[in-house]
C-alpha cells in the first residue's frame, strides 16, 4: 500500500512567507533531485504530522500529489521547531524507479521476551540500529527484521547473518573484502562486560540516489 501525501506550488518566499503559512496550519517544504529543478510547495501541518507517525513513512517511496500531477519521492530532510517539536520544513528528493537508490532501513529486533540467556541476566547488545541499502525503489523494504530469540550467551549477529530481502543490498559488503566489513550488529553478553564495550556503530551517511547527484542548491535559504 502506498504513502500519499498532497500539497501545493508555492510563490511566496522568504521568512515572512513561511511565518504566514505556519500560522494558517500549512509548512513549506521543497522537491528537488532526478535531474530537475527544485519545486517550492506547501503542505498541510495535520496531514504531514499524521504521516509521520508511521515508521513506515522516513524509508518508503511516498506518492507525492502537487495538484493532479504525481511524483515518487522520498523524505531526505525534516526540520523541527527546538521546542515545539512541530516539523517546519521537508525536503524531498525525487526518485527515479528506474534507478537503484541508497537509503538507511531500522532494524527491528525480535524475540528478546522469549530470549532464554537474556532472561536469566545477560544483555543485548546492539551495536548497529539501522543498515544503508542499495535497491530498485520497487524493493525498497521499510525495515529489516533481526530475531535473536535463540542467541545464547557469547552469540552475536553479523551484517552477513541478517536476513537481507531480495533485491537489496547491503553496501557495507560490496568494498571487495567482506570480512573486513562485517561488523557485529548484535551480541548477547554478561552485564558485566558492557562497560568495555565501544559502541561501533557507523554514522548514518545521506541518503542518495545512485547515479544521481541531487542538488538542492537552488533551494531557499532563508526558510
Amino acid at each position: 500500500m502506498s504513502l500519499t501525501i498532497n500539497a501545493t506550488k508555492r510563490e511566496d518566499q522568504g521568512k515572512g512567507a513561511s511565518r504566514r503559512l505556519r500560522r494558517a496550519e500549512q509548512i513549506p517544504a521543497i522537491i528537488y533531485g532526478a535531474g530537475k529543478a527544485p519545486s517550492n510547495i506547501t503542505l498541510g501541518i495535520h496531514e504531514i504530522t499524521h504521516l509521520l507517525e508511521k515508521e513506515e513513512s522516513y524509508t518508503s517511496v511516498l506518492d507525492l500529489m502537487v495538484g493532479k500531477k504525481k511524483e515518487a519521492v522520498i523524505i531526505k530532510d525534516l526540520q523541527r521547531h527546538p521546542a515545539k517539536n512541530i516539523v517546519t520544513h521537508v525536503d524531498f528528493l525525487r526518485v527515479n524507479l528506474k534507478q537503484a537508490l541508497v537509503t538507511n532501513i531500522p532494524l527491528h529486533f525480535l524475540g528478546a521476551d522469549e530470549n532464554e540467556s537474556i532472561r536469566l541476566g545477560a544483555i543485548l547488545n546492539q551495536f548497529v540500529t539501522s543498515v544503508e541499502v542499495s535497491c530498485l525503489p520497487a524493493d525498497l523494504p521499510t525495515s529489516i527484521d533481526v530475531d535473536i530469540t535463540n542467541l545464547t550467551l557469547g552469540d552475536h549477529i553479523s551484517l552477513t547473518g541478517l536476513n537481507i530481502p531480495k533485491g537489496v543490498t547491503l553496501t557495507a559488503l560490496t568494498h571487495g573484502d567482506i570480512e573486513a566489513h562485517d561488523q557485529s550488529v548484535v551480541a548477547v553478553q554478561e552485564a558485566k562486560k558492557m562497560a568495555e564495550v565501544q559502541d561501533d556503530a557507523p554514522v548514518a551517511p545521506e541518503t542518495e540516489v545512485a547515479g544521481d547527484e541531487a542538488n538542492a542548491d537552488n533551494a531557499e535559504g532563508d526558510e
